[in-house]
């Protein structure tokens, strides 16, 4: 079986967990602070704040832009849930803007179509590994004085005009298992303002810098030295991980681009994509449906995934909350995508195996 995502874990992560085991030391301890560090230094900005997931990459970040009862966020319809639960976790609003067909990710003019005097924060995705516009998403959040939190989950080591994703504004960041590095479980809050940082590190310890002391509202969202042990020798390992991902498109790329039917993923010359996902779309010009595909190529023994089949408003939950978004773009794209493997455990046959079984589907 060619698997959708694998973790490649080594020798070195496990000599560094055995050497946190040994210590007595496996909660937030010296490890966790430096790995905060090689992050921060990694992504290009003055801190990073570790904790036990994306997800509370999010929600701390929210947090601590002041964003709660009563305010709006706009964000994409296109992502995991996750981006939108945290919003509503902060008591605020989630408003969705459209997507752009070319690369996934929120739509700068659906931003602005979306915004009103109660938009406190704009919340946009580095889908599948690829930069969202954000000169343009900057340029309408600073002139309305609008927080900027960017959801890097899928985006460890892209880049946009020069500067990588998470650093641009308030970045988030997860080392679920099947992201371009992982921790096991775990997240990255990272930024320039330490006003911000001093507040995530308060939250993710229930409120607290002082034992015993609790100053705000907190949680226990902290991230164990197990997992930051990992974290330092996977970050060794991005930039290797990233090429063979880079390679491994552009390797589908040639071999799929022109079959009737199928688009490749779109990239920018001033954009670095690190191809969390490779999620070619499957329009109605291909011999067969999308669905049909997925199933052909499980036969073949070829795992796929379908990110995201259900956009975010769509989802039962949120028609309970009487959401009617018009998002024809996005669900337009939830109806087409299809990822393929790409990840760096793939061999150059693997590669060519996904292709042909693709070129042969009828």
């Amino acid at each position: 079986m060619i698997h959708i995502a694998k973790p490649l874990i080594g020798h070195k992560e496990i000599s560094a967990v055995n050497e946190v085991l040994k210590s007595g030391i496996i909660a937030q301890g010296p490890k966790v602070g430096q790995f905060e560090h090689e992050f921060a230094e990694y992504i290009g900005t003055d801190y990073a704040v570790a904790v036990n997931s994306g997800t509370s990459a999010l929600y701390t970040s929210l947090l601590a832009h002041n964003i709660g009862k009563g305010d709006e966020v706009i964000t994409t319809p296109f992502s995991f849930i996750a981006t939108a639960n945290m919003i509503l976790a902060v008591g605020a609003v989630p408003v969705f803007a459209d997507i752009v067909d070319d690369s996934f990710n929120i739509s700068p003019d659906s931003i602005l179509e979306n915004i009103t005097p109660k938009t406190r924060a704009i919340i946009p995705v580095h889908l599948y590994g690829h930069p969202a516009r954000m000169d343009e998403i900057m340029k309408i959040a600073d002139d309305r004085d609008i927080s900027v939190i960017e959801d890097a989950c899928q985006a460890h080591g892209a880049v946009y005009h020069g500067r990588k994703a998470g650093a641009i504004s308030t970045g988030t960041f997860s080392f679920y298992p099947t992201k371009n590095m992982t921790t096991s479980e775990g997240g990255m809050v990272t930024t320039n303002d330490k006003t911000v940082a001093d507040k995530i590190k308060m939250i993710r310890n229930h409120g607290s810098n002082e034992q015993y002391i609790h100053e705000i509202f907190g949680d226990n969202l902290r991230m164990t030295d197990i997992a930051a042990a990992i974290g330092i020798e996977q970050l060794k390992k991005l930039d290797g991980f990233n090429k063979a991902r880079q390679e491994n498109a552009r390797v589908l790329n040639k071999l799929l681009q022109g079959i009737d039917g199928i688009i490749t993923p779109s990239t920018s010359e001033n954009n670095i994509h690190v191809f969390h996902q490779y999620t070619i779309r499957v329009t109605r010009q291909f011999p067969i449906t999308r669905d049909e595909l997925r199933v052909h190529l499980t036969e073949k023994g070829i795992g796929t995934g379908v990110y995201y089949p259900v956009p975010i408003p769509k989802q039962p939950f949120y028609q309970t909350l009487g959401y009617t978004s018009t998002i024809p773009v996005a669900q337009r794209a939830a109806s087409e995508v299809l990822s393929l493997p790409v990840h760096p455990g793939l061999t150059e046959d693997d590669v060519l195996t996904i292709a042909a079984a693709i070129q042969n589907a009828h």
